[in-house]
């Protein structure tokens, strides 16, 4: 395993990649912690991931893991950050900002059983720190044409008519607009001939104890030859991803700093596999940290000029459960 500085990642990767080995990355928010390892030596580190049906792990299907109690923020401490993200939107500082909080949670199984007993296309278990059960595609590559998959959008599927409320809520709509304009100017940075193939079509996830309908997009473009050629500072240039950020990217950084009260760690960076021309990846959302032996899930959700409080932070909540399957 090689633990790299953000200085010396692309010159780690592009080694690991030369030598044709296969091998795992995984790096935090801030890109303070970056972390390589050829597959085959991931389960000696105490690494284990899951990327669509790929997997160095074992699963005893008889393990049904679940969370027992979730103490969220208080709403008064919620809504203080979120007046303080609203004041810089209607400032005109930002248009969209992802706010995030932890919560507190409950439940008898470890971060090994619900590591092996959650279903997401994207899975990361690093022993006795954190795992991670995702959703989102960050970005793929095959050859030199690239693709990212922004998810932005959420509703509970309870209701009979939950998906239709979804696709044509207002705010939602903005915000889903917003996070495609801004994946397209980041894969500006390192490809040409930009496309969106789909726009804003919906998936479900099911939890335990319901589940929700999230919409996405699909963008394409074609990697400028400096970039095939180094997928470390490929992702350096377009991360953090901006579905997890806002827009604009830089300064809405800057007012999360000031308005969320924790620091995200590895939650909302990103994970992926990678070998030679080929790379998978997602954003690290769906995320279950261990700090003293307790247990916190990160969660959040998109703020817009048209978001109420109440619904974000009813949100923030619905999010903090365990998928059992992902239906198409």
């Amino acid at each position: 395993m090689i633990v790299c500085s953000e200085t010396n990642f692309p010159l780690e990767f592009s080694r690991l990649r030369n030598s044709g080995c296969r091998f795992i990355f995984v790096v935090d928010y801030e890109m303070k912690s970056l972390i390589l390892c050829p597959t085959d030596e991931c389960a000696l580190n105490g690494i284990f991931y899951y990327v669509r049906g790929e997997t160095n792990a074992s699963f005893d299907t008889e393990i049904k893991a679940d969370i027992m109690s979730i103490f969220p923020p208080d709403y008064a401490e919620y809504n203080f950050a979120f007046e303080k993200v609203m004041k810089n939107i209607v400032s005109g500082n930002s248009y969209l900002s992802n706010l995030t909080f932890r919560s507190e949670i409950e439940t008898q199984n470890s971060l090994d059983d619900i590591f092996i007993s959650s279903s997401a296309p994207y899975k990361l278990l690093i022993r006795d720190k954190f795992t991670v059960f995702s959703p989102e595609i960050f970005v793929k590559i095959n050859g030199k044409e690239i693709k990212t998959f922004p998810m932005k959008g959420t509703i509970s599927s309870d209701y009979p008519d939950s998906l239709e409320k979804l696709i044509n809520d207002e705010k939602e709509q903005a915000e889903h607009l917003t996070v495609v304009d801004l994946l397209r100017n980041d894969l500006g940075i390192v490809c040409e001939n930009i496309n969106v193939e789909r726009y804003r079509y919906a998936e479900k996830i099911s939890f335990n104890d319901g589940g929700i309908f999230q919409t996405s997009s699909e963008i394409k473009g074609i990697l400028r030859n400096e970039y095939y050629e180094d997928f470390g500072n490929l992702l350096l240039q377009i991360l953090p991803a901006g579905s997890v950020t806002g827009a604009p990217k830089k300064e809405t950084i800057s007012i999360l700093k000031g308005a969320e009260n924790y620091d995200r760690g590895f939650y909302t960076g990103v994970f992926g596999i990678c070998e030679g021309d080929y790379l998978d990846s997602c954003v690290m959302i769906r995320f279950i940290e261990k700090k003293k032996d307790k247990l916190y899930f990160k969660s959040g959700g998109g703020i817009t000029v048209y978001s109420n409080p109440e619904k974000e932070y009813e949100e923030l909540i619905r999010k903090i459960s365990i998928p059992i399957h992902r239906d198409s």
